[in-house]
């Protein structure tokens, strides 16, 4: 045993939590009010041999704490906490159990799944009231202790502002595992991430931002393993401050950084996927790895009336406790950390309802939200919510604080249903394209707050989407029955691949048209990584044990001269959208502004050119569908645009609403080649399936001599009121 080792520990401080680096040596402090006695491990190099026990003999406030001199950088370490096991109150600790610290910043070793990482025997007829003797280290990754420091330079992060905000959703590992001239020790890896290649590609795309599924290190099922595959997206997370090892080709943490600083000097932002919401120690059933053994009772929220039991909100087995301090402080400390120490822009939140649950049911102004809002760090960076869980009233759409965005699956379902040709959707069309007002225009919040997407990892990719009337997931191994039914898709014909001319042709049309559609309608738009050239992954929409070709970018695709076509074309929707500002209003529109005189802000007219009525809005057949928007650019000029869609089977003529406009075609989905050209004529033709944008540029004279009010107004009362997903 090294004699260099510190044989006892000094009180040390209870903050910070984790373990601390100094130049004499190392603070560690760790979380758990009901433990009676708290034991820091140390560890050789290779994690196999436990070369020190120590007795952490402070414990303030619930935090135990021990200072050891001369611990330098790259200590391997874990815990083991003393106390009562009992699961009928709450209480699962066992000190033959090795604990993570929730504080580690990096891990040494993986995850070895074996019998002994349970708190009880799980062969025992007792089950989780038995109780297991046999020490887990053997089996653990340990905490490795660090010290942050990294040249970032004249690094900047982009501080894009939300309504220039385009999201590029995708897996670092899928991104990069294939990609041509990425060195192949480095693919899946952020040192790919931050290869020129990587980084060039994303500009060329136009993107602003991409946003990663987690990275936070993660637990691999056993019973994932057991059938020979592996959490591919990560949502099972086992430590809120470390990157997942596998992620890092040489093992450093400086490797994500510099891919980040890659990424910003391109003047892309870098989001991160974070799954706070539960743990990787899954139910009271589930192994004892971190939290659950150093208070089960604090971090984890249990029935009340049979607190052996996890409440399961998250549908994952356990659900973290946000309405306990300890647990807000250690998500906003480590949300704090990865804006600080690896200077990323934003998070979204998964299941964030489970984050703003209280006690008496989900709380827009919860501890969790008002401590995250108020954070002088955290309130000057994009924050994201998936506003849904599995909980008692958890879908709340439109709900969260101020401040927030908001994953809109009403904008997907609703522009899915409308291009797939379902019955009464001109008026859910309308409401969505305006920035869904309906949901999201309340206590000042702009259209920006409603995040927009077709598409995400979750589901169906867009050519899936147009190719797949049913999921296709027996590569899984649960027999077809995991992922939803429920993909408001169509196949068009041919249910998967088909040489069938024109059906190939009616996919691509909706494709572009749908594309276009995400791109021109209000608030921000997230395009799923691989839809801007074809990504297939054969029908799967469940592709979270995927690990190889299903959920890996095919970058042949890519280069193929259909891909290629595609991704210019949605390039090309990415430069008209950042052009055009009438396509990404900062405001809700709501008919009440005039720009220029007789022509408000937004005004939804029929194919005759004709504002449309109320029982317009109502006639359930309805498929098409014209919006005009104007915005002033600057005291002499208003821009006005003009989207022209067709969702019919058939060639219409669209009547132009106003001959004062000297009208450019500035895109049509009907024609992936199509370029800018004058429209000297009144009518214009629009072919099945597609979408047309105009554009002109207008003097603003006598804009401001305009009256109050005019006549036949856009709606009847405004978008919002009238133009709902109901209808």
């Amino acid at each position: 045993m090294p004699s260099d080792l510190p044989t006892s520990a000094l009180a040390g401080a209870p903050y910070p939590l984790g373990a601390s680096c100094g130049p004499e040596g190392c603070n560690f402090a760790v979380f758990a009010e009901n433990a009676e006695q708290v034991e820091l491990c140390l560890f050789d190099a290779s994690g196999r041999q436990e070369l020190r026990r120590l007795v952490l003999r402070e414990c303030t406030d619930g935090v135990w704490h021990g200072y050891l001199d001369a611990l330098a950088p790259g200590q391997l370490y874990g815990f083991r906490a003393h106390g009562p096991y009992l699961p009928e109150q709450g209480h699962r600790y066992n000190v033959n159990k090795l604990l993570l610290d929730p504080y580690a910043r990096k891990l040494g070793g993986a995850l070895r799944w074996s019998d002994a990482l349970y708190g009880y025997r799980l062969t025992s007829p007792r089950a989780d009231l038995s109780f297991d003797r046999r020490d887990s280290a053997f089996a653990m990754p340990k905490a490795v202790v660090t010290q942050d420091r990294f040249d970032w330079g004249d690094d900047r992060p982009p501080r894009t502002p939300w309504n220039d905000t385009i999201i590029y959703e995708t897996h670092l590992r899928g991104l990069t595992m294939r990609l041509p001239d990425i060195p192949e020790p480095l693919r899946g890896t952020a040192a790919a991430l931050g290869h020129e290649r990587t980084v060039g590609y994303l500009k060329s795309l136009g993107v602003t931002a991409i946003e990663l599924l987690p990275i936070h290190a993660f637990v691999n099922d056993r019973v994932l393993c057991e059938r020979g595959l592996g959490n591919y997206w990560g949502y099972n997370s086992l430590a809120f401050f470390a990157p997942e090892p596998r992620y890092l080709s040489d093992g450093n943490l400086s490797e994500l950084k510099t891919a980040i600083k890659a990424l910003h000097a391109a003047g892309i932002e870098v989001l991160l996927d974070v799954v706070y919401n539960h743990t990787g120690e899954g139910s009271e059933l589930g192994p004892t790895l971190s939290m659950r053994g150093l208070d089960n009772a604090a971090y984890y929220r249990l029935l009340p009336d049979n607190m052996r039991r996890c409440v399961n909100d998250t549908g994952t087995g356990n659900t973290v406790n946000f309405s306990h301090s300890r647990v807000i402080q250690l998500t906003l400390d480590s949300l704090r950390y990865w804006v600080q120490e690896f200077h990323v822009d934003g998070f979204r939140f998964d299941l964030s309802v489970t984050l703003g649950r209280e006690q008496n049911g989900y709380d827009p102004g919860s501890g969790f939200f008002d401590a995250l809002l108020q954070d002088p760090t955290l309130a000057r960076v994009k924050l994201i919510a998936e506003p849904w869980d599995l909980g008692p009233g958890g879908y709340q759409l439109g709900n969260h604080p101020a401040g927030m965005a908001e994953w809109n699956d009403k904008f997907r379902d609703d522009v899915r249903r409308f291009w797939r040709g379902d019955s009464g959707l001109r008026g859910a069309l309308a409401a969505r394209l305006q920035g869904s007002a309906d949901l999201f225009d309340h206590h000042g919040r702009r259209p920006w707050a409603s995040l927009n997407f077709i598409t995400a990892h979750d589901g169906f990719t867009l050519q899936d989407w147009v190719s797949y009337q049913h999921k296709h997931n027996e590569a899984n191994g649960e027999e077809n029955r995991d992922g939803t039914d429920n993909n408001v898709s169509s196949n068009w014909g041919v249910e998967g691949t088909t040489d069938d001319a024109v059906i190939q042709a009616t996919r691509e049309r909706v494709k572009r048209s749908i594309l276009a559609t995400l791109l021109f309608s209000h608030g921000t738009p997230m395009l799923l990584g691989g839809d801007e050239f074809g990504r297939t992954q054969h029908g799967n929409n469940n592709a979270y044990a995927q690990d190889n070709d299903v959920s890996w970018f095919d970058w042949a695709q890519a280069l193929s001269p259909a891909g290629v076509e595609q991704r210019a074309f949605v390039t090309r929707l990415i430069q008209l959208r950042r052009e055009l500002c009438s396509l990404r209003s900062d405001y809700y529109q709501h008919g009440r502004i005039e720009p220029l005189p007789q022509v408000r802000d937004i005004e939804w007219f029929d194919e005759s050119g004709d504002i449309m009525r109320d029982e317009d809005w109502q006639y359930t057949e309805g498929r098409l569908l014209s919006v005009r928007r104007a915005r002033r650019l600057d005291l002499g000029r208003v821009e006005v645009s003009l989207l022209l869609t067709n969702n019919t089977s058939d060639l219409h003529s669209f009547q132009l609403p106003d001959p004062r406009f000297r009208w450019q075609l500035r895109l049509n989905t009907a024609d992936v080649h199509s370029t800018d050209q004058e429209i000297e004529r009144a009518a214009i033709d629009v072919a099945p399936h597609s979408v047309q944008l105009l554009a002109a540029i207008v003097a603003a004279t006598a804009a401001d001599d305009v009256p109050a009010a005019i006549s036949n107004p856009a709606l009847p009362e405004s978008a919002t009121a009238t133009v709902t997903a109901d209808q």
